[in-house]
């Protein structure tokens, strides 16, 4: 069976070598660098068995992105800590969606309000839209990516026309045709990341249910979820124009 290889970083300045990945599986750490052929190099290596490869790397590759932990213990936490973070964040939230759907919408009145009648409803005085609304306006910047299924699924349908509520409190939400992410090599995760220093990683099981919420602020996995969004926010169109598009059959 393939590994699961997750990118970790690279230091490389043109995206080439050299670079590590992490498979999800094992938690081994691959090294993708230069190889070592010459005989006489091989000759000083210790240890090195017949089935062996070895590879040449910066030091500096190890240092800014290997583990920092011989075993990573997640920090999870409530689900008010995690809502107090949208209080205190000092300049940026930003989010990944990537699933096909959410229990918690199927749960919400509201959706089954756009089911009726093809138009979801808002409460503007909901605790969501007040203190976005109020950060945004303290010039904060608020913003998400939803990666949408061709055709959209109802609750990725449901939150496209939801969307326009978000935007009126001054949410900057943006589109990505999944084919489009998979091109551009995004995980399927979804999380939050606050002020570029601090993630909120969302965890679901098979039924779209939220079990729990992993801050992380290790450098290397904050600054891969902050490539992430970048990649996001590049190949990304605007709401508007991705509802066009949907409403003109993709």
């Amino acid at each position: 069976m393939a590994r699961q290889l997750r990118f970790t970083g690279t230091d490389s300045k043109v995206g080439g070598c050299p670079a590590l990945h992490t498979d999800e599986g094992t938690g081994e750490v691959i090294v993708q660098g230069t190889p070592v052929t010459d005989p006489e190099d091989i000759a000083q290596l210790q240890h090195f068995g017949p089935d062996d490869a070895a590879v040449a790397v910066p030091r500096e590759l190890l240092l800014n992105w290997g583990p920092k932990e011989m075993e990573r213990v997640p920090e999870f936490v409530d689900q008010a800590t995690f809502c107090r973070l949208f209080e205190t964040f000092k300049h940026t939230a930003w989010r990944l969606e990537t699933r096909r759907g959410y229990a918690s919408d199927r749960e919400d009145p509201d959706f089954q309000a756009f089911l009726d009648t093809g138009s979801s409803p808002c409460d503007p005085n909901e605790p969501w839209f007040v203190n976005i609304k109020a950060q945004t306006e303290a010039g904060k910047t608020v913003g998400r990516v939803r990666v949408a299924d061709n055709p959209p699924t109802t609750e990725q349908r449901f939150l496209l026309d939801y969307a326009r509520h978000n935007g009126a409190v001054g949410e900057d939400i943006r589109y990505l045709w999944r084919e489009e992410a998979d091109r551009a090599a995004l995980p399927t995760e979804d999380f939050w990341i606050f002020d570029s220093r601090l993630v909120a990683l969302l965890h679901f099981d098979d039924a779209d249910n939220l079990v729990n919420i992993e801050l992380i602020t290790e450098p290397p996995e904050v600054v891969r979820c902050c490539m992430v969004r970048d990649a996001a926010m590049h190949n990304a169109i605007s709401w508007d124009e991705f509802a066009a598009q949907v409403a003109a059959g993709g």
